[in-house]
């Protein structure tokens, strides 16, 4: 069993639930993908491999992976909202290009120092963050 695959069972008996077959194969399809997802693409690509899981399985179990800090509801993005996962990954931003959606990231770490500089200026605990930037990516430039 997968570490995350542990987690999300151990998160889901405290809250009384089950670690169905249709949840596992969307935890597996979520840390599979290295990419950003939404629901829909999400839904998408599990259809094309099992057949017996519902699209209303896939948008209730994402809550449930949030709350489990598995994955983050990262950025919004064509007017939809875009995950992925956080556990095993390193903090990063996104530079989000408003013409064809592009995502790109990059390195936190020294954001990141000058944000808990301040914290701590404050007396402040950040338990999340999420920093991200659009404009147009190099590609639509060239095109105006």
């Amino acid at each position: 069993m997968s570490k995350e695959l542990q987690i999300f069972h151990e998160f889901l008996q405290k809250k009384g639930l089950k670690l169905t077959k249709p949840r596992e194969i969307i935890l597996e399809e979520v840390f599979h993908t290295n990419k950003h997802f939404n629901v829909d693409e999400l839904y998408d690509q599990i259809r094309r491999k099992y057949e017996n899981v519902s699209r209303a399985t896939v948008y209730r179990t994402i809550p449930l992976l949030i709350e489990a800090n598995l994955i983050k509801n990262a950025l919004r993005c064509a007017a939809k909202d875009h995950y992925e996962h956080i556990y095993g990954s390193s903090n990063h931003f996104h530079l989000v290009c408003k013409k064809c959606g592009k995502i790109i990231e990059e390195d936190l770490k020294e954001v990141e120092e000058v944000l808990q500089k301040y914290a701590k200026l404050h007396n402040f605990k950040i338990e999340e963050f999420n920093i991200g930037a659009n404009g147009y990516c190099s590609d639509c430039r060239k095109d105006n």
